[in-house]
């Protein structure tokens, strides 16, 4: 088997899906490696270490693609990258296909098999392969750093002769892995933290690593079996954006991290709760790819309404491509290694795994995944 891994066309982008040190270990399986020339100079792994690790470097990159068994990208690939890959050959990357219906559209011409990284489920078994959660961690560390940039005050409490200086409360809404990061980070620098989120299951953590958790008092709960969440009853909805809204007036930053059914953006802050923020607070909204979680957010950009600073970060992870590409490999390599049959040296596309079964979102040309079946038609 040939694995591709191609330079990402995305603007902005600058992650790679393989890193050598993971190159080394497929070489060492019987698996050909071969990687676009360039492909990882954005993140700082040049083609000569890829070479060191055994790969080859192809400088064409339709040669690369036309010739592989399984391509492995960061990205969705564009639509016109689509007519390059093999027809019948594999694909694995973070599809996002509700946001990327053009694009599943197109790969259903080609009757690839296309794995999402999204779609993976949240079992035990696939821990190592979950790239949400990895790159999720990065985004919540980030977030607070951004926050605490912006900021015109101190995070910490500061006793100084000139008096003292209270710490910063900064309120985050979404406890999964980028909210917890969020939670972790923002205590280390001294912030008194208080967070909330729609399953019940994350209380307990959100307070074992220092955080204040508040939630609606509800038999309701969004957690899923597959561990991702889904949508409540309007009632729910209600309570919740008085919680939201409270806590927004009392906060002076705010990280958002909420997503709901693959990479939508449920929006929790209106327009009139910004308007009651005090002035110089700091929105930092991570949901800002999947339509933003706050109503005046506008992605890739920074506002200021009302005196209320809201930043909508796009590409994030590329602010730490080195560390962010090795994490991504890591978790792509534990995908296509859990799968590999060795003494036939081929991938085993297994249709009964729960792994392959979740995450298989386009085969033989037809979309399987759920809300996106209707996707060729809707393009």
């Amino acid at each position: 088997m040939r694995i591709a891994v191609p330079k990402e066309t995305l603007p902005g982008e600058r992650r790679v899906a393989l890193v050598p040190e993971s190159c080394k270990k497929l070489v060492g399986k019987g698996i050909a490696v071969a990687v676009e020339s360039g492909a990882g100079d954005s993140s700082y792994f040049l083609d000569d270490v890829y070479r060191q690790a055994g790969a080859s470097i192809e400088k064409d990159p339709g040669a690369l693609l036309d010739s592989s068994d399984l391509t492995l990208k960061v990205q969705p690939p564009a639509i016109d990258e689509v007519a390059r890959y093999r027809e019948g050959s594999l694909l694995l990357c973070t599809c996002l296909p509700r946001r990327n219906i053009p694009a599943i559209h197109e790969l259903t011409k080609r009757k690839m098999s296309v794995f999402s990284t999204d779609r993976i489920p949240r079992i035990s078994r696939a821990q190592s392969m979950d790239t949400l959660s990895s790159m999720a961690s990065i985004s919540g560390y980030k977030a607070v750093l951004i926050a605490a940039n912006a900021l015109t005050k101190f995070f910490p409490m500061f006793m100084t002769a000139a008096g003292t200086v209270f710490a910063t409360k900064v309120f985050v809404i979404g406890a999964g892995v980028a909210g917890l990061q969020a939670i972790a980070t923002a205590k280390r620098l001294g912030a008194v933290v208080t967070a909330t989120d729609s399953r019940k299951a994350v209380a307990e953590q959100i307070q074992s690593i220092g955080g204040k958790y508040i939630g609606v008092e509800s038999d309701e709960d969004a957690q899923t079996s597959t561990g991702y969440a889904r949508q409540l009853s309007a009632e729910y909805y209600r309570k919740q954006a008085e919680i939201i809204a409270q806590q927004c007036a009392t906060n002076s930053v705010v990280i958002t991290t909420a997503l709901v059914g693959g990479g939508s953006a449920p929006k929790l802050i209106t327009a009139n709760m910004v308007s009651r923020m005090q002035p110089g607070s700091i929105i930092v909204d991570l949901a800002a790819e999947g339509g933003g979680n706050c109503e005046l957010s506008k992605a890739g950009e920074t506002v200021v309404d009302h005196d209320v600073t809201i930043i909508a970060p796009l590409h994030l992870l590329s602010t730490m491509p080195h560390d962010a590409s090795t994490l991504l490999s890591h978790n792509l390599t534990n995908f296509v290694l859990a799968f590999w049959l060795s003494q036939e040296g081929r991938f085993n596309l297994d249709l009964k795994d729960e792994i392959i079964d979740g995450a298989l979102i386009i085969h033989d040309g037809k979309v399987r995944c759920g809300p996106t079946q209707e996707a060729p038609a809707q393009a």
